[in-house]
């Protein structure tokens, strides 16, 4: 078992750390108004590898820290542990059986190797009885649907998203990219992919025309689409991922470098936890109003800039690791609903070697294997001297994969370049492996027992370089813009060494102990809400419909409610749609300043908005208007059938009518426009930023380490009355009693200097609190 506390080093200043400098409008979005791009480039600056430095001494990192939780907190009082399902090693080749029959979308965005895992996990998950459809991007129609699951395309050219994950790892853009419009053509991408993952979640499949609709979503997080799909049909999401999502004080993230000042005032596992919250800031960043312009065409308001990053966090979606606990265990500060279940391994495929390759692996000792996989190299060129060099330094024998960048070209005796060839065989036949770190293939050389080097490109890839190293079973990675002939040998005679292959075989034998798919779709089955799923009357097909009957609700499922409705039993106006997961997404404060400054200038904008469709919505109906008669026009010359002059349609008013209509479309349009002020004016000055105080005042205590109870969400005004109600009696009562508690506690615990911190607490607990009790009986009671 491996750990890690993480990248704390302190690397040269990045040649990009001026990047939001020069970023232009077009590429970013401009609701940054909290969390200024100023203050972000003060926090982070951008390696030339991609990799992030994050300056724990920044402002904006210590304010995170103020809300993260005690490190320090007895074992006893975190989260209750992963249910028995994880703990279980193997397990039957069908996991406990589950009683609905639900209809699955899969979602996932990557490489081949990302995909792989999740056909695997199709398959088990068929077993239950389950309709499975895996949603990805069009070039794996066939081999998707080879493995008997049903295909979505969702869009989006994978070699392309490598290529530009190569060299913008963790989607921050360099400036060449920048320069080249690559990063917009990027945010296209995303933006289709979005549209196809919404669409792979109702659409008809494309070949049988068989009817779908999602009951449940997995996805990778990459997607993107997932929680907002969920959120829009109603329906549980879990994701699943082979690299750390999850805050937590165990690692810092696999992008981040943690840089300690002399005034950072933080431990590395705060610092940890922290590097999380930044990357995701960064990432939510350059996608997020990509997101966001995507929500409203599926009818729903957008995502709160202090919201989008950690969103899977804050919503506890249920979240399934795909690695083997024996290389690194489940971080202890992670929740029940979180699990380390092992990797996926698909069914081993039949296969025959060519006669080439049999040959050469018996003509000599058992060779290395070196391999890229889907990864784009710059210069496939260069690389191929380099490991054809090494391998002739070090005396050994290699395979090496030709993969997406086609390496090869070398005649070397001792050098096999191999096409397309499954790793659960070949792996069996090397000594040991060399590869760029993908998860999938890490653990294929790792199952099979073989030491492990990795030299990565981007992504989680420097994380399992890591990890393998600090197993034993390999050396520390190599990033690919620093492979040279010399540390490629040295890593070479390294993984021949006998305590490499003993780490490695050690490894070896605890993973075939366990059965990662089986484990997956137990942790998917029992984060299901089986309350809500499954129907009163089949009880093996999921519930569509609610039918109140008297005070009693009924759970219907399509086919029960369609018997239902056919034979007269349920009046189908008596019945409404089964709501399975609601996810409501809420705006929380930081603070009384930055929340009230957010709902201003939110206010500010949508006013400005509103202004500029006065006069932008008359000039756009006009074009609509003019194309429309062009196009009608065009139809009354041209030439009708024989010698006939052609006829306006029925129903063209003439000219001077089709002025006057023109002339109040073009009123209309501009009297939404104001209509539109006002709206915005009328929502912001007396519910958004009345909000935004009460709720800011509310969290202050977080900034001091109080823990804020959380409150119903306000869904009318009854709920709204209930909330300003338990929201004033509260602030009133605790805000008052601080003045004594907090003095008490601070004096108890730190003397005379506690008790005076305890004062200023008291104060300002009895400010906050009563002034947020106060301001809830206006702003949630309307």
């Amino acid at each position: 078992m491996a750990t890690s506390k993480g990248t704390h080093d302190e690397p040269p200043v990045s040649p990009y750390s001026d990047l939001p400098e020069v970023v232009q409008d077009d590429f970013l979005p401009s609701y940054d108004s909290v969390v200024r791009n100023d203050l972000l480039r003060q926090t982070t600056a951008v390696r030339d590898d991609g990799r992030i430095d994050v300056d724990l001494n920044s402002r904006f990192c210590r304010t995170l820290s103020r809300f993260i939780p005690d490190v320090k907190t007895p074992l006893s009082e975190l989260d209750t542990p992963s249910p028995q399902y994880c703990a279980e090693l193997g397990g039957s080749p069908v996991s406990s059986w589950f009683p609905i029959k639900l209809n699955i979308v899969i979602q996932v965005v990557g490489s081949r190797g990302d995909v792989q895992p999740f056909v695997a996990l199709g398959n088990e998950l068929q077993k239950h009885g389950h309709r499975v459809r895996l949603a990805t991007h069009n070039v794996f129609d066939s081999f998707v649907r080879d493995a008997g699951l049903e295909f979505y395309p969702i869009g989006g050219n994978p070699s392309e998203l490598m290529a530009y994950m190569v060299r913008n790892p963790g989607l921050i853009p360099s400036l060449k990219t920048l320069r080249g419009g690559e990063i917009q053509r990027k945010r296209e991408m995303v933006a289709e992919m979005l549209n196809g993952c919404w669409q792979s979640c109702l659409e008809p499949d494309l070949v049988s025309g068989r009817p779908f609709v999602a009951d449940a979503i997995i996805a990778n997080p990459p997607s993107f689409a997932h929680v907002h799909c969920a959120q829009a049909m109603k329906i549980p999401v879990h994701l699943m991922f082979t690299m750390p999502w999850t805050s937590t004080t165990a690692f810092s993230h696999p992008l981040a470098n943690l840089k300690f000042g002399e005034k950072a005032g933080m431990s590395p596992e705060t610092a940890n936890y922290v590097s999380y919250s930044v990357v995701e800031w960064l990432t939510w960043q350059g996608l997020g109003d990509v997101i966001n312009d995507w929500r409203k065409s599926i009818e729903l308001e957008p995502v709160p800039v202090s919201e989008g990053p950690l969103l899977a966090e804050t919503l506890k979606i249920p979240f399934t690791y795909c690695w083997s606990p024996a290389l690194v265990s489940k971080p202890r500060d992670w929740p029940s609903y979180i699990d380390v279940c092992g990797f996926f391994f698909r069914e081993p495929p039949n296969y025959t070697p060519p006669t080439d390759l049999a040959d050469f692996l018996a003509q000599g000792p058992p060779p290395i294997y070196i391999g890229f996989g889907s990864i784009v190299i710059d210069d496939p060129e260069t690389m191929t001297k380099i490991l054809v060099e090494a391998v002739r330094q070090t005396g050994v024998r290699a395979i090496i994969s030709k993969g997406w960048s086609n390496l090869g070209g070398v005649e070397e005796k001792n050098v096999f370049f191999l096409g397309d060839c499954p790793h659960e065989w070949l792996f069996a036949h090397v000594t040991a492996v060399f590869h760029h770190g993908g998860a999938g293939t890490t653990a294929c050389g790792l199952l099979n027992g073989r030491p492990t080097t990795v030299v990565p490109f981007f992504g989680d890839q420097p994380f399992w370089g890591e990890m393998v190293a600090a197993s034993g079973a390999g050396p520390h990675p190599i990033h690919h813009k620093r492979l040279n002939v010399q540390n490629l040998s040295e890593a070479i005679r390294f993984c021949l060494t006998p305590e490499a292959a003993q780490a490695a075989a050690g490894l070896a034998l605890k993973m075939k102990a366990e059965n990662g798919v089986v484990t997956a779709a137990r942790s998917f089955h029992a984060n299901l809400p089986l309350e809500n799923l499954q129907c009163d009357i089949l009880k093996d097909q999921p519930a569509a419909w609610m039918w109140k009957r008297g005070k009693r609700q009924i759970r219907l499922s399509k086919m029960a409610a369609g018997v239902l409705f056919q034979h007269l039993k349920v009046d189908p106006k008596k019945t409404y749609l089964n709501e399975t997961k609601v996810i409501r997404i809420v705006n929380r404060r930081w603070d009384p300043v930055t929340g009230t400054t957010s709902a201003l200038l939110g206010t500010s904008t949508d006013m400005a908005k509103a202004t500029a469709d006065v006069v932008m919505k008359p000039i756009r109906t006009y074009q609509q208007r003019k194309a429309a008669d062009d196009a009608m026009n065009e139809l009354a010359r041209s030439p009708a059938t024989g010698s006939r002059p052609a006829t306006i349609p029925h129903g063209t008013a003439p000219h001077g009518r089709g002025c006057m209509s023109t002339a109040g479309a073009l009123a209309s349009a501009s009297a939404s426009g104001v209509g539109g002020f006002f709206k915005s004016y009328g929502r912001g000055f007396y519910l958004d930023i009345p909000l935004a105080v009460t709720e800011g005042f509310r969290a202050v205590p977080k900034l001091y380490g109080e823990r804020v109870p959380e409150q119903e969400p306000v869904e009318d005004w009854q709920s709204g009355a209930r909330v300003a109600g338990t929201n004033f009696v509260r602030g009133m009562s605790e805000g008052l009693s601080d003045l004594v508690v907090q003095p008490y506690k601070g004096g108890k615990e730190g003397g005379a200097l506690g008790a005076a911190k305890g004062v200023g607490k008291g104060l300002l607990g009895m400010t906050s609190k009563t002034v947020s009790g106060i301001c809830s009986l206006l702003a949630y009671s309307k």
